[in-house]
Order: structure tokens, then C-alpha cells, then sequence
């Protein structure tokens, strides 16, 4: 699977139309927020398939929008909650 990127080469903040944040999957099962999976805050998240040894912590293999949840879907790199985008807050 190939990433989206922007123009300045990093993975996608937000998805076209609609303008919802795209958050990203990891190989452990984990979730990242885009900030974090663009490597902001200290992340060492990368593509999956670009290491010949990968970590499944930071291996990046998919993306979501929340659009409903039942409860808290947290960054598991900088503890951001990534909020649904329909339903109660």
C-alpha cells in the first residue's frame, strides 16, 4: 500500500473532500495521529515495506478516519485524542 502524501512529500493530514483527519495504522495495532506519523514529536514512524528489519511499533500499514466511537481512540506516541468526526464528542 502506498501513502498519500502532500506536495511537500508528507503523509496527509487531512482528507480531500471533506477535510477529516486522517489518522494511521500501525503494524502492532496501534494508531497514530498524522503529526506523529509524519515523524513531528519525536516519532520514528515510517512506511510499510521502506526497512529491510521492521519495527511493527512504528511501522505504519494503513489509514483511518474515526468517524464513530464509543470511547477515547488515543496517539499512541503523544496521547492526542483523535475525536470522531460524527457523533458526540
Amino acid at each position: 500500500m502506498t501513502l498519500q502524501r502532500d506536495s511537500k512529500g508528507n503523509l496527509i493530514k487531512y482528507a480531500w473532500p471533506g477535510g477529516y483527519q486522517v489518522n494511521y495504522l500501525m503494524a502492532d495495532g496501534g494508531t497514530l495521529c498524522p503529526h506523529c506519523a509524519n515523524g513531528e514529536n519525536g516519532s520514528e514512524a515510517y512506511e510499510q515495506g521502506t526497512l529491510s528489519e521492521p519495527d511493527e511499533q512504528w511501522e505504519i500499514i494503513g489509514t483511518f478516519i474515526n468517524w464513530e466511537n464509543e470511547g477515547p481512540i488515543m496517539c499512541d506516541h503523544c496521547n492526542e485524542e483523535m475525536k470522531p468526526e460524527y457523533g458526540e464528542d
